[in-house]
């Protein structure tokens, strides 16, 4: 096989608290991940006559160098002792930047996925995930491609299965910094931990992101989104966001709220999945 074009899913953190922080600086965190029936798409092209990776469309003001895809493949590539063809790869990017919605880090994974398939390199999902980790927290969650309680930075992952809900998601107009919100004094780090089985028992509205409030002040697009969203059931900030979701039963449910959401925010309709579109694709290819 010489091309391949898989999916690259959104996540959604359905809550996300911070229990501690680690003397490194990075926070200790749970979270539940939920995958989405919406994402990226990535087309790979082996060329034996050209060696090395290309991506035949790059991001404005991201550097190769600083792209996750790109990043991923090479990360592949330094395994082999072989020679390997070049790939030359494409992205049709859906997922809005910096939005919340892990689109780096699974564009990463699904590189990392294609290309051991294509490059024939036979390393199983373990190994695969570790190399994910060295590239983003949120890597290995879509490396193994299954609905989780992460714990750690995010890379301690437990399979669940949360109900598969449909989701509105909006995408307010501003750019979320996520080390500036991690490093706000007002950031609350002392959410008491909690087991597995409670985060799918009792009352929902206990469970949050604790990002939240601090976003909310910090950036009043997304205050003004999660106010209206509000209106109409639980609405919440995923990751450090700017993304935020409301959840329906139905799709018609869901769909009646995105067509009367306010003018000028962009976002989408998606159904919740605990396998990833990703894993799904790669299965029927076995």
């Amino acid at each position: 096989m010489a091309e391949l074009t898989l999916p690259s899913p959104a996540k959604l953190n359905l809550f996300l608290h911070i229990v501690g922080r680690r003397p490194d600086g990075y926070h200790e965190l749970q979270t539940l991940f939920q995958f989405l029936d919406y994402g990226d798409e990535l087309s790979f092209t082996l060329t034996p006559d050209e060696p090395g990776v290309r991506l035949a469309d790059p991001i404005p003001g991201v550097p190769d160098s600083d792209n996750l895809v790109v990043r991923a493949a090479l990360a592949l590539a330094e395994l082999s002792k072989a020679p390997l063809p070049g790939v030359t790869i494409h992205l049709h990017k859906r997922l809005p930047m910096g939005g919340g919605l892990g689109g780096g880090s699974s564009n990463a994974a699904t590189t990392l996925l294609a290309m051991n398939h294509l490059w024939q390199l036979h390393l199983n999902e373990d190994q695969l995930a570790e190399i994910g980790l060295g590239l983003g927290a949120d890597v290995p969650v879509f490396v193994r491609g299954h609905a989780a309680f992460g714990e750690g930075v995010g890379e301690k992952l437990t399979p669940v299965n949360p109900p598969e809900d449909w989701f509105v998601v909006l995408k307010p107009e501003c750019e979320i910094n996520t080390g500036k919100i991690f490093s706000e004094q007002g950031l609350t780090r002392d959410t008491p931990k909690i087991k597995i089985r409670p985060a799918f028992e009792g009352d929902a509205s206990r469970y949050r992101n604790d990002c939240e409030d601090v976003v909310r002040k910090l950036y009043p697009e997304v205050n003004q989104s999660l106010e209206w969203l509000s209106q109409f059931g639980p609405a919440r900030l995923t990751g450090t966001g700017a993304c935020i979701f409301g959840r329906f039963p139905t799709e018609s449910a869901a769909r009646i709220i995105w067509e009367s959401k306010p003018s000028g925010i962009t976002g989408f309709v998606a159904k919740g999945v605990n396998i990833s579109p990703l894993h799904q694709k790669l299965t029927e290819l076995k």
